[in-house]
């Protein structure tokens, strides 16, 4: 069962996204998801299972330019995450359906997302759900 979050489901966001998003910790999460959860162009979904919640994904709207598409605004796969043990059930996929129709509804005509070049697992995901690589950047930082 897919449902949107309400903001008295942060605390199980949290909990889900920490595993994903492990330089943060569930506090900074729970208030950047509250902040989020405020706004008109972001929306989060929550995957049960029975009353069990074993997954997330976080989508918004990108004005910017996004990599590989020619429209704005953009649906953006922020995140997605099912829990160890409940995955390759189709809720990936459930959840990314939800956050299709939710983008469509705000006028989106195409959605993207991203993943760090080493993680093989979604980029496994990202292949199989339909999206098409559109391009391939390592970053680099220095202090000065």
């Amino acid at each position: 069962m897919i449902e949107k979050a309400k903001e008295s489901d942060v605390g199980h966001l949290a909990c889900l996204a920490i595993q994903m998003w492990q330089a943060h910790t569930p506090e900074e999460l729970e208030a950047n998801f509250l902040d989020t959860m405020q706004r008109e162009d972001a929306v989060f979904f929550l995957c049960y299972e029975g009353n069990l919640p074993v997954g997330f994904a976080q989508c918004q709207l990108r004005h910017d330019y996004v990599e590989g598409t020619d429209t704005s605004p953009v649906g953006y796969l922020e995140g997605i995450l099912i829990k160890e043990g409940y995955r390759r059930r189709g809720y990936a996929r459930e959840l990314l359906a939800a956050c299709e129709k939710w983008a469509r509804k705000k006028g989106c005509v195409e959605f993207a997302s991203d993943c760090e070049v080493d993680n093989e697992e979604s980029f496994r995901f990202h292949r199989a759900v339909g999206f098409a690589e559109a391009n391939r950047v390592i970053c680099f930082t220095k202090k000065l």
